[in-house]
């Protein structure tokens, strides 16, 4: 009895660092460089609100093609093909459901829908920056293609 609780144990936590290395090893990437951005409060016929302010790393990644690795977020209450939010943090920790912040997640613009997976992906687009439109995510990935699985 006690091995199968220690066994159960070691697996708990090894999938726990697995999962904890994985949302490291995003921020070393990409998702390092998109984290440089800050925040002016402005206003609009709602009230305050807050306007990303990119950094000089971020706007040379305009218009270019990136590879973003990341957690594929439901929205809306359902999984959308062609449209999905991306997240460099687990669904647990993500911005809409953990502590991550505005700038750890994207709205990606498929060519061709995906399937929906809980595993970390990498997807392939154009990166666009957003900081008009309140009612989008910061970063814009567009014309975007799946691009294999992130490990």
């Amino acid at each position: 009895m006690k091995s199968n609780f220690l066994l159960t144990f070691i697996f708990v936590f090894g999938v726990t660092l697995l999962a904890q290395s994985q949302s490291i090893n995003f921020n070393s990437s990409i998702w390092g460089t998109l984290s440089k951005v800050t925040y002016k409060i402005g206003k609009d016929e709602y009230g305050e609100l807050y306007i990303p302010v990119f950094g000089e790393d971020v706007k040379k990644l305009e218009g270019k093609e990136v590879v973003i690795p990341g957690y594929i977020i439901p929205f809306d209450g359902m999984f959308k093909p062609d449209h999905i939010i991306i997240s460099s943090l687990p669904l647990s920790e993500c911005f809409f459901c953990g502590s991550g912040g505005p700038e750890t997640v994207m709205d990606v613009f498929l060519k061709e829908p995906v399937k929906y997976t809980s595993n970390p992906i990498k997807i392939r687009g154009i990166l666009t920056l957003n900081d008009k439109d309140p009612d989008q995510m910061m970063y814009i990935l567009k014309d975007a293609k799946f691009d294999g699985l992130a490990f």
